[in-house]
């Protein structure tokens, strides 16, 4: 984490943002990412010789099958543990038309993806609202996955980005209730979902 090294990652966009906690964060997309270096301790080095980083353009060409997506996310260990990974594509159709489409790719507690909702279950993550305190039994200190957009056009221009939300909770106005004394007003959620977004990945023939 050098001046230099910060510099140089927001001249190439391979950037990523937070809420407020210090979730980590990688996103690549090759065609060439071999899934069973997972959980290889070299699965970085792999990932930079095989794909692009979040930032990238990747040229798909006339690649007739979906590029492999692999997002890597680590829990702050100061805060919640993570409950979803999910993935936004967005692209324009022929009509000149905007659309995005969000579905979770990886879900904690070993829940799978609804494949009719493209949703994870409810992972039963809660938080008691008189002291703030989420839960111990649920969520993930990491979730890693590959990911292939079932949907995937090689003759389209999209682009991908990925979101991690973790547990429930507690909202700023929850805990300023409880040093005042008060119930949480009730005007607004008690409890929130901190995240990280990544950069986009740019997908196209153009």
């Amino acid at each position: 984490n050098t001046r230099e090294a910060i510099f140089d990652a927001l001249a190439r966009r391979e950037t990523y943002a937070t809420s407020g906690p210090r979730i980590a964060l990688r996103f690549y997309a090759g065609w060439d990412v071999d899934e069973a270096m997972i959980n290889d301790p070299s699965l970085v080095q792999h990932l930079e010789t095989k794909a692009v980083p979040m930032g990238s353009v990747l040229a798909t060409g006339q690649q007739p099958d979906s590029p492999e997506f692999l997002v890597w996310a680590i829990r702050d260990p100061l805060d919640a543990p993570l409950q979803r990974m999910q993935m936004v594509k967005g692209w324009i159709d022929d009509a000149g038309q905007a659309h995005e489409n969000v579905v979770d790719i990886a879900c904690a507690d070993g829940l799978q993806v609804d494949p009719t909702t493209g949703r994870c279950p409810d992972n039963g993550a809660s938080v008691d609202l008189s002291t703030c305190q989420y839960s111990a039994g649920s969520g993930a200190t990491e979730l890693k996955t590959l990911w292939r957009d079932p949907n995937y056009d090689p003759n389209q221009n999209a682009f991908y980005y990925v979101r991690v939300l973790m547990n429930p909770t507690c909202r700023w106005s929850s805990f300023d209730a409880i040093r005042l004394g008060r119930e949480p007003d009730p005007w607004v959620p008690a409890t929130i979902q901190e995240r990280a977004w990544s950069s986009p990945i740019w997908a196209g023939s153009q």
